[in-house]
């Protein structure tokens, strides 16, 4: 929770439930929480090492702008982190995000779809999202 509270300004603990004496990990040690981070609300299992995350679930930051897509690419690839294809990405924790402009969604649902497909292709040669890039391709006669 450290990590992802250091990133996301208005994240704030909502509850917390931990372990007695009779669970199944050390006394005291977070269980659950439930957080508010980035206006959502998650519940938090601490499950242990055996349960990895895979791709199979993912969290979406909406970028207003290039410096958010900047922030928050750099920060949740800080410490092992993994860029990925298409904005997408992996922090040190395994958790896969995609980083993504809202203009993004704006032009890929355009009904101008000769020029959605244009912010498509360059998007898809992108790691971390290039908002000037992707609105050069839609631009593009």
């Amino acid at each position: 929770m450290e990590f992802y509270f250091s990133i996301f300004e208005d994240a704030k603990v909502l509850s917390l439930l931990r372990w007695g004496k009779h669970g199944g990990s050390k006394e005291g040690a977070v269980l659950t929480a439930k957080l508010r981070m980035a206006g959502q609300e998650f519940i938090v299992l601490n499950g242990g090492p055996e349960f990895k995350f895979n791709e199979a679930i993912s969290l979406t930051v909406d970028c207003a702008d290039q410096n958010e897509v900047d922030y928050y690419w750099e920060r949740l690839t800080a410490d092992g982190g993994e860029p990925g294809p298409c904005g997408w990405l992996k922090d040190k924790f395994g958790v896969s995000w995609q980083i993504a402009p809202a203009v993004m969604m704006e032009m890929l649902l355009s009904e101008n779809t000769e020029a959605s497909d244009r912010a498509m292709g360059a998007m898809m040669k992108m790691k971390k999202l290039d908002i000037a890039t992707l609105v050069k391709a839609y631009e593009e006669a």
